[in-house]
């Protein structure tokens, strides 16, 4: 199948090259010269804009976008939206809010042209291990770009989980749970790392992955993490957020869903970007002023 595709990052690139290897002709465009050089020798047609890329592929059309989340998707899609014909499709791999696929499905929909939302799993690892897709819209649209789907994921790796936004909505919570794991994990080992014995982390994480109720590829991440540096010393504790668990909490007080895991993994990950916070030093002062407790000045 031929497939148009825009934003060869290091996930998208990875993308691109299993659909090549999967016998798929791809058109690839991105700003990047340097990525457009490196689709091009994995097997890619580059195209140098979007106009070239709408050029290069036979009607009906089909363009998957893998850009950042936000205004780079927004005014990807906008301006295919603007090239394309009746019945060519738009497939957005992306992190958006479902709430957007539902606004520009409606938005394409008197010009005839398709969006399909793509919920995407695998990370760098997607290449080798396959991606996870679920994926939202019309089912016999869906049912079109199948042989795109089953490429790219794993053996039932695939799944359509129902209409408009419905992909990036089960993508938003697969995040948010994600949030939670990586949390749980964090902590646990936090804890024999400071703990009463001298436990090898790294191997405990290892031994974990043999038939353990708690075994993941997370965790064996972790074992592989903690393998080349068990104390982490060359990290710092910065944790970014990417948008999905503040739009599951979101989704959870509209719905009155309590949700405290992914809250408090969420808010730990704000904690973990303050230095000092002022939080922190009230407390400290309180316990000074009604108990006359120990202090340390910002300068010990």
């Amino acid at each position: 199948m031929q497939l148009g595709f825009v934003g060869l990052g290091k996930m998208g690139l990875n993308m691109v090259k299993r659909l090549i290897a999967g016998g798929h002709t791809v058109v690839g465009h991105d700003n990047s010269a340097d990525a457009l050089r490196q689709a091009g020798e994995a097997g890619a047609t580059a195209a140098s804009s979007l106009d070239a890329l709408v050029h290069a592929l036979a009607p009906p059309r089909a363009i998957w976008v893998m850009v950042p989340s936000g205004e780079p998707t927004e005014s990807t899609v906008t301006a295919l939206g603007s090239l394309l014909s009746p019945d060519d499709i738009i497939v957005d791999g992306g992190n958006t809010n479902f709430h957007d696929d539902v606004r520009r499905a409606g938005d394409l929909a008197p010009r005839r042209i398709h969006y399909i939302d793509a919920g995407t799993s695998g990370g760098i690892w997607g290449l080798t291990e396959g991606y996870c897709m679920m994926v939202g819209g019309e089912e016999a649209v869906c049912k079109a770009l199948e042989p795109i789907f089953l490429t790219l994921a794993p053996e039932h790796g695939y799944l359509r989980v129902g209409d408009h936004g419905a992909g990036h909505y089960v993508k938003m919570i697969h995040n948010a749970i994600e949030y939670g794991l990586m949390q749980a994990y964090a902590e646990g080992f936090h804890l024999m790392h400071e703990g009463a014995y001298k436990v090898d982390v790294a191997a405990v994480a290892s031994l974990w992955m043999q038939g353990s109720v708690v075994r993941s590829w997370l965790l064996e991440l972790t074992a592989r993490a903690l393998k080349e540096d068990p104390d982490l010393a060359g990290l710092k504790g910065w944790v970014e957020d990417s948008g999905e668990g503040r739009w599951t909490l979101h989704e959870a007080i509209e719905g009155a869903v309590p949700v405290p895991v992914l809250t408090a993994a969420l808010f730990t990950r704000f904690r973990s970007r303050e230095d000092n916070p002022f939080a922190d030093r009230l407390v400290a002062a309180l316990r000074h002023q009604f108990g006359g407790h120990a202090v340390r000045k910002h300068d010990d």
